[in-house]
């Protein structure tokens, strides 16, 4: 189960190790909780933080964003007691308190193929934005779009799980919260605790990985463009005729880089 997966991801919180005996810690296991959607918002609008004008808006008549799922994460310890000579700084790191977050998101589209099936490769378009409105990667800017297992935790949580419900031409704009994206150190361009909005599309689904798309062709005069070769002049009698030119321009179009797999870190 993906969300199984999910509580793994997050629930692996390295121990603190008691050093003195002026500090009692108690360690608990750790847990996270799902809430079904109808449990917590009770079919509701979702409360998403504010987004820069930078980002596009959504379609006229779409709906307010909703919880694809809530999760509350309890701390695998908690602080007991600690002496008043216990560093301000230490005790709100041993003081660690429930956090609760969830996946939201918007159909911008509903799409008329197949509803997307768990674990087959996903074929998908994407933008992705930070809250102030930096567009930082786009597979629609590239003209190519990628493919992933979903599921398959070859992504950010927040995809691996946030295509519940498609089918196959819908959009879709996902709000993954830190948790379910790059963690609190990010991965740059990222930042820490980076809240991130991802407008989807799901092109495509398939049993196999799809062939890789072949690079773009440059428009002819550009660089990588393969340059005709001349016309070879008539060679006036008696003399001897020129060796023909030949061009040797090589293509250099490149493989467009790939967004980051890296799976959130805590």
């Amino acid at each position: 189960m993906r969300i199984q997966a999910i509580l793994i991801a997050i629930t692996t919180t390295p121990l603190l190790a008691q050093t003195t005996p002026t500090k009692t810690v108690t360690a608990h296991p750790a847990t996270a909780t799902v809430h079904h959607t109808a449990a917590t918002t009770g079919g509701g609008c979702a409360t998403v933080p504010t987004l820069s004008p930078k980002i596009p808006s959504l379609p006229a008549g779409t709906s307010c964003p909703k919880a694809l799922y809530t999760i509350t994460h309890h701390p695998a310890i908690t602080l007991d007691y600690a002496s008043p000579m216990v560093d301000p700084s230490l005790r709100q790191l041993l003081d660690q308190k429930p956090e609760t977050f969830s996946l939201d998101f918007v159909d911008t589209k509903i799409g008329t193929g197949p509803l997307g099936d768990p674990h087959k490769w996903y074929t998908v378009h994407y933008t992705g934005y930070l809250l102030d409105g930096t567009k930082f990667d786009s597979s629609v800017d590239r003209g190519q779009p990628i493919s992933f297992p979903y599921g398959g935790h070859r992504v950010i949580e927040g995809w691996d799980t946030g295509f519940e419900g498609m089918r196959i031409g819908g959009k879709r704009r996902l709000f993954v919260p830190y948790q379910l994206a790059y963690g609190e150190n990010g991965r740059p361009p990222i930042p820490p605790k980076a809240f991130l909005v991802f407008d989807v599309e799901l092109v495509a689904q398939s049993d196999t990985q799809p062939p890789p798309p072949k690079p773009p062709t440059p428009p002819a005069g550009q660089p990588g463009a393969e340059t005709p070769a001349p016309t070879p002049k008539p060679t006036p009698a008696g003399t001897a005729a020129p060796p023909p030119v030949t061009s040797t321009t090589p293509s250099s179009s490149t493989q467009p880089a790939q967004p980051s797999t890296t799976e959130p870190k805590n």
